[in-house]
């Protein structure tokens, strides 16, 4: 039984479900308030969800969360075997982690001043509309984004994409809002936009909910 450290509406935590659910495996979950966090820091040293704890493995941060699943549960696979087409997803994950998320990030941030720089928020705010085009082409010929299977790819890129399309409208959080507001898929968009619906019919796996 693996047991799952997350948030109410967490992205990262949602990567972390989506895998989960892929790979089949028992799960139960700690759900935490971001103002009190200590039973994530007491399990893992740092505050940070979503965090798993396996047996006698604890492991923080979505990206090795789905690594670590995909070591100790093989199958189904999240990650390919042939390694330039591993090679290529890992690639995907960096750009995703490390350049994608700078922008709606950087937004936040200036929200969240005094000052905010709204030169900033606008560029930022189109570099995110114009990496739809992106998403689009490169589901042209293909159901995920890495082919036809689902992958960690998709585990990694549809919580964040989904806003684009759907939002429940108790999730009023600053980032979800921005993610929301400067994602507008319009008609020039359909293939992401079936894609975004594809993955939202996959399960997500919490499983009960327990004390920490």
């Amino acid at each position: 039984m693996i047991r799952l450290y997350r948030a109410h509406w967490s992205t990262n935590c949602e990567r972390v479900a989506l895998g989960l659910a892929h790979k089949g495996v028992d799960v139960e979950s700690v759900l935490i308030e971001y103002s009190d966090r200590s039973p994530v820091e007491r399990i893992s040293g740092q505050p940070l969800v979503p965090v798993i704890v396996d047996g006698d493995e604890v492991v923080h941060d979505s990206t090795r969360i789905l690594r670590n699943l995909e070591e100790r549960y093989p199958e189904p696979s999240l990650f390919p075997a042939d390694p330039t087409r591993r090679a290529e997803l890992d690639l995907f994950l960096e750009w995703f982690n490390e350049v994608w998320k700078q922008a709606p990030n950087a937004i936040e941030e200036q929200l969240e001043g005094e000052d905010p720089d709204e030169g900033l928020i606008e560029r930022c705010g189109a570099l995110i509309a114009s990496r739809l085009d992106l998403f689009e082409r490169l589901l042209a010929d293909r159901e995920y984004l890495m082919g036809e299977g689902f992958s960690a790819a998709d585990c990694a890129a549809f919580p964040f994409l989904k806003y684009a399309r759907i939002r429940d409208p108790e999730d009023t959080e600053l980032y979800h809002r921005i993610l929301d507001e400067r994602q507008d898929l319009g008609e020039d968009h359909p293939r992401l936009a079936a894609w975004i619906d594809r993955v939202d019919e996959r399960p997500r796996a919490y499983g009960d909910t327990v004390a920490g």
